[in-house]
């Protein structure tokens, strides 16, 4: 009887904190520009360490110079560094990306995958990524991706007490029904630019705090 109760608290205070956030963002979803599931896969890469703004800006240029999957095949290593430097991590993003081109055309036709078990095969591609990189692309909906907003949040909102990315995503797996594992992610997101950044700020003036639910 205790474990039930236990159990039934985090997921009604998990469902609780979902519902007041789709009525505070009700059209929550990615920011990154993309024209195909390919550049989806590059944006995706380039925003790890990153803002969406700064990604946005350099894949408008960098999606005109790049137009095909054959195009990151043959592209030159330090060129290619040049065009995404201002991402940051740029040596370690041109090798996974030009890497994956490789690995998207041979072992996959061309086509992303629609697993999270091949989507790990991609060089660069881990947990996060390849949960967002689904649910973008296909629908496909395996986990729960968890970025710095998600890990930081679900702390502080009591959904889990770990810290590492995958532990907190099984957590919260267990507690966050199925159809809102896509839109979790967003929903905490848009919450933490909007009203809960990292900075120290009052807590008891962010929405979530002042339906009772404890930060």
């Amino acid at each position: 009887m205790g474990s039930s109760i236990q159990l039934l608290k985090p997921k009604t205070k998990a469902a609780k904190i979902i519902r007041i956030l789709k009525k505070l963002f009700p059209n929550a979803k990615m920011v990154l520009n993309y024209g195909n599931n390919w550049e989806l896969l590059v944006a995706v890469v380039l925003s790890a360490q990153c803002t969406d703004k700064k990604v946005n800006e350099v894949t408008a240029k960098l999606f005109k110079k790049y137009r095909t999957l054959n195009d990151y095949i043959k592209a030159k290593p330090k060129e290619f560094e040049q065009d995404i430097k201002s991402t940051g991590f740029y040596r370690a993003k041109a090798k996974n990306i030009l890497a994956a081109a490789k690995v998207v055309k041979e072992k996959f036709g061309g086509s992303l995958p629609r697993t999270m078990a091949e989507m790990l095969t991609i060089p660069g591609i881990g947990r996060k990524s390849a949960n967002v990189i689904l649910g973008n692309a296909y629908g496909v909906v395996e986990g729960i991706a968890v970025d710095t907003h998600v890990r930081r949040l679900s702390r502080l909102l009591g959904l889990t007490k770990e810290k590492d990315p995958e532990k907190i995503e099984k957590d919260l797996m267990q507690i966050v029904p199925r159809k809102d594992w896509f839109k979790i992610t967003y929903l905490l997101i848009d919450y933490g630019r909007n009203y809960c950044p990292a900075r120290p700020h009052t807590h008891s003036q962010c929405p979530l705090s002042k339906t009772g639910i404890s930060v």
